[in-house]
């Protein structure tokens, strides 16, 4: 972690969790990380649960986050509402209190077709009505095991982040997420996932100039978990987590947050 950017560790719980069973979830959460400082923390619960997290989260240090959502463009405009049944758009994550969302994901990307260019409408998208991005690249293992893993990523943020303003890209949140570590148990060793984290900003460092590159935070989102939370954050360019099945117990996502102050 560098010492000029505050660490932040998002818990995903995916589709995990009525309401009911997410207000308490936060409420631990909340009163594990109770003062903690030196750290961002957030947790994106589904859709259905926002409104019943919300007020449980209101006054701590926890924000709020969402996991996705729909938008289209039309003539060179961003549509956020509409005749889209099923489908749930920006402003009413915000008006439910999310003050941030993960975009592209690698499950929305491997069973719902999500493609860069759509999550770069959904940065602009997010802009537009105040919510914040955590927006995630990550290679396949086949891709890494053919030595495809920088340039993978670098398509994807290109792609993600194609026309986009440093001012805009600065407060961005990456994730990192190799998918075969995603859910699976195995982890990029520290060094491996510092190496890519170091390329992404090598490229932002490209794409935007230094100052801005140095400003953006990188998030692991491979399995990171309270046993191995310490060793990859100590990495230079690692800034935070992106926690999926450690974040659905809050001891455990206590510790990866209290490893990251």
């Amino acid at each position: 972690m560098s010492p000029t950017r505050t660490p932040f560790i998002a818990g995903n719980w995916k589709m995990n969790t009525t309401p009911t069973e997410a207000a308490r979830l936060a409420s631990e959460v909340a009163e594990a990380v109770r003062g903690v400082a030196g750290v961002q923390v957030a947790v994106c619960p589904p859709f259905t649960s926002l409104a019943a997290v919300a007020p449980v989260l209101a006054g701590t240090n926890v924000a709020l986050g969402a996991q996705n959502f729909h938008v289209v463009e039309k003539d060179g405009k961003l549509v956020t509402s509409g005749a889209y049944t099923g489908e749930v758009g920006p402003k009413m994550i915000k008006d439910a209190g999310a003050g941030w969302c993960i975009l592209g994901h690698s499950e929305r990307r491997q069973f719902f077709g999500e493609t860069d260019a759509g999550v770069n409408r959904k940065i602009r998208a997010c802009f537009e009505v105040g919510l914040l991005p955590i927006v995630c690249v990550g290679e396949l293992l086949s891709e890494r095991e053919a030595g495809q893993t920088e340039k993978v990523v670098e398509t994807q943020v290109r792609g993600c982040f194609a026309g986009l303003p440093a001012d805009v890209a600065r407060q961005c949140v990456i994730a990192y997420e190799p998918v075969w570590a995603i859910g699976t148990g195995r982890t990029a060793t520290p060094e491996q996932a510092q190496e890519v984290h170091a390329h992404i900003r090598r490229l932002l460092t490209e794409l935007f100039g230094a100052a801005t590159a140095e400003a953006i935070r990188i998030q692991y989102g491979g399995s990171m978990n309270a046993a191995n939370a310490a060793e990859l954050l100590a990495q230079a360019d690692i800034d935070g987590g992106l926690i999926g099945g450690a974040a659905l117990k809050a001891p455990d996502f206590a510790t990866i947050v209290k490893a990251g102050a």
